[in-house]
């Protein structure tokens, strides 16, 4: 007797971004049988960026997608946090240790190294495009119409939106869910020449006048530095790099340590010279519809220690459940999306948000502050007060959710 009945079709995912969080719930999806196009809107994999940290539950799911190893082996090198004077002597030091996340994760790796690493489990496997972007979506009960920059239409099942801060299909799409808290403080970012004096430790310099920097190794041959100032949020990051650069000399002048060396390596490298504000983005939903949003374009703000770690554990969670959805024969993702939210929500607020003035309080004023500051780290790497690093100088998550267990999650 033949059987007539029909296979359930195969799911097909628009996934934007190829950073962090694209890719891994690219890994996902396909693991659980969906068909995924991955769209980066650069027109190459980005290779640039800063050291980025994995912690807590983002090592867990680095080991179920088979990564450990090759995550091991590509780590920056940084043996910890030093916090050091205006002549560059440490006055409080807190080592890099086995299984214990304090300033310097347990897994430190450059951020372009490790999206790379990301893509290469899923290019062989996803329709993987560079170069375009989502400028228009209508979607109705059985999928969603999406247009490009470059002109081309298609219809998919899902929009699963894991782009940036100021992702566009965010502003497309939930304009009027978003909102943004200012933290009081832009951020400047760059790459410097090595030299002899370097160190493989994360050095962290703060001066009055509301002033952060610090210099800290990779695995490449140079040295990753930012610097931080206490703003208005006054357009600065919008700012031509010429004008950048002009403000930085003068609110930095007199600063002390190595201050002028990073902008003299930021001239020297602009083309890994960017910008950053300290400000988070408050999503009141992460879906609508058959359209979703994770990682940095739900929930994103300035480093916090923990964006990575949140844009792994959600593309596993995401997939996840879709998997579970689909498996069940449901085809609205209404269910998956809805359990992704509530398991996530206050372990994603808790990690991306700041307690009230927290930025400003690491870029103090007055000598009286810095003294403040110094103080606090010093308590900070005492034996008994480690955890006060975690708590006070990195963003302390909390509402931490049990990872499910998805069979088909697993390399």
């Amino acid at each position: 007797m033949t059987n007539t009945a029909k296979r359930p079709r195969t799911p097909r995912v628009l996934i934007t971004g190829a950073s962090i969080a694209g890719p891994a719930l690219a890994w996902g999806l396909r693991q659980a049988g969906f068909e995924v196009t991955l769209l980066e809107r650069s027109a190459q994999q980005r290779e640039t960026g800063q050291n980025i940290d994995v912690r807590g539950l983002g090592r867990d799911v680095v080991r179920r997608m088979g990564l450990e190893a090759t995550v091991k082996a590509n780590l920056t090198g940084e043996r910890g946090t030093r916090y050091v004077d205006d002549t560059g002597r440490p006055y409080a030091v807190l080592p890099r240790e086995e299984g214990r996340d304090g300033p310097t994760a347990e897994l430190e790796i450059l951020r372009g190294r490790f999206a790379e690493i990301l893509v290469d489990l899923v290019v062989r496997d996803v329709d993987l495009r560079y170069g375009d972007f989502v400028t228009a979506v209508r979607q109705d009960e059985d999928g969603v119409d999406v247009e490009f920059d470059s002109g081309s239409r298609e219809r998919f099942d899902l929009l699963l939106v894991a782009e940036g801060r100021s992702s566009r299909t965010r502003r497309l799409l939930f304009a009027q869910e978003t909102e943004y808290r200012d933290f009081g403080v832009s951020i400047t970012y760059g790459t410097l020449d090595r030299v002899p004096a370097d160190v493989d430790w994360w050095d962290w310099y703060t001066a009055t006048g509301g002033r952060v920097a610090s210099i800290r190794p990779d695995d490449v041959g140079t040295m990753r530095a930012s610097m931080s100032f206490e703003s208005e949020p006054a357009g600065f990051e919008g700012l031509p790099l010429e004008s950048q650069l002009a403000v930085l000399r003068e609110r930095f002048r007199g600063a002390g340590w190595q201050t002028r060396r990073i902008l003299e390596g930021f001239t020297a490298r602009p083309e890994e010279f960017y910008t950053q504000r300290m400000e988070q983005v408050v999503v009141s939903t992460w879906s609508k519809g058959r359209v979703a949003l994770l990682g940095d374009a739900a929930w994103g703000s300035g480093p916090t220690g923990m964006g990575t770690t949140l844009s792994l554990v959600a593309a596993h969670v995401l997939a996840g459940e879709l998997a579970r959805t689909c498996a069940a024969g449901g085809d609205h993702p209404a269910r998956a999306f809805a359990r992704y939210e509530s398991l996530l929500r206050r372990y994603a607020d808790s990690a991306q948000g700041l307690p009230p003035g927290g930025a400003r309080l690491l870029h103090p004023s007055s000598a009286l502050g810095v003294r403040v500051v110094q103080a606090t780290h010093r308590l900070s790497a005492t034996p008994a007060l480690k955890g006060l690093a975690q708590r006070f100088f990195l963003t302390s998550a909390r509402h931490v959710p049990r990872l499910d267990d998805y069979p088909l999650l697993r390399d």
